[in-house]
């Protein structure tokens, strides 16, 4: 802790110890008697009781973050707690996971993100799709395949999530400015992807799709140059993109709040 905060603290118990010392002082001090005659005024009121002084309890100092490379275990024990549910902490990759979600954050906004740097496993089974080769459309089914996810976002508390992730901060920068970023902020870069997934737009369905080779690709030429968050957004399906918008919505608020922390 700051030896300031120290400093401050112990102030305020002297200060209050020595006030109650005092007060305690003049009640104990004998009253002298008061004789009273017809044209005296009544007696003053007795002096208030004794104002007991608050005991200021110091919160016990956290333990020292561990080394990046080691961080894993650690972070797997964090996140556990602040989400509550070990099952869906099974979603999750177990190595290098403050590596792979910075190199995640990094790259949503673009158009590629590594598979092997996402920090979740995949979902179950294929991509659904509906129709024939000349009307083909993301199948109303495919959005179920994401319900793990989904309820994972929607089972975040924002305000214990951005608390965990400012303890946490000093590794994401020390992974960010590793990537690549000696200068950077990935707290800037962060924001940045939380605004471009919120922009995702919101498409009429069944989305469209072409398959010109193997993978599927967006029918509409300016739904398909979107970033790669965008069109994992819209994967989701409407209802899923909009839990997951404002989950997002109300961390980005919560991070705005402690953003001087994160400086």
């Amino acid at each position: 802790m700051d030896k300031r905060v120290l400093f401050a603290i112990a102030t305020v118990i002297l200060l209050g110890a020595a006030y109650a010392t005092y007060v305690y002082w003049q009640n104990s001090r004998p009253v002298p008697e008061i004789v009273q005659s017809k044209n005296t005024l009544p007696p003053p009121p007795p002096p208030p009781a004794p104002v007991q002084s608050q005991v200021v309890e110091i919160p016990p100092a956290l333990p020292p973050l561990p080394q990046l490379a080691k961080s894993d275990s650690f972070v797997l024990d964090a996140l556990t707690s602040v989400l509550g549910n070990e099952s869906l902490m099974k979603l999750f990759h177990t190595d290098q996971i403050i590596r792979n979600i910075v190199v995640t954050v990094d790259n949503l906004p673009q158009q590629r993100v590594p598979l092997k740097s996402m920090p979740f496993n995949p979902p179950p089974g294929h991509f659904l799709t509906a129709g024939s080769e000349d009307h083909l459309t993301i199948s109303p089914r495919n959005a179920a395949r994401y319900a793990g996810y989904v309820n994972l976002a929607d089972a975040v508390d924002p305000k214990q999530l951005v608390g965990l992730y400012v303890r946490l901060y000093p590794l994401f920068q020390q992974s960010y400015s590793e990537l690549g970023y000696p200068n950077g902020s990935f707290n800037d870069r962060l924001n940045e992807a939380l605004d471009d997934l919120l922009d995702t737009p919101d498409l009429k369905e069944p989305i469209k799709l072409v398959q010109p080779k193997f993978f599927y690709q967006y029918a509409d030429a300016e739904t398909e140059a979107l970033s790669i968050g965008e069109k994992i957004m819209l994967r989701l399906g409407s209802k899923n993109m909009k839990i997951v918008k404002n989950k997002l919505g109300e961390i980005k608020q919560e991070l705005a709040q402690r953003a001087a922390e994160l400086k």
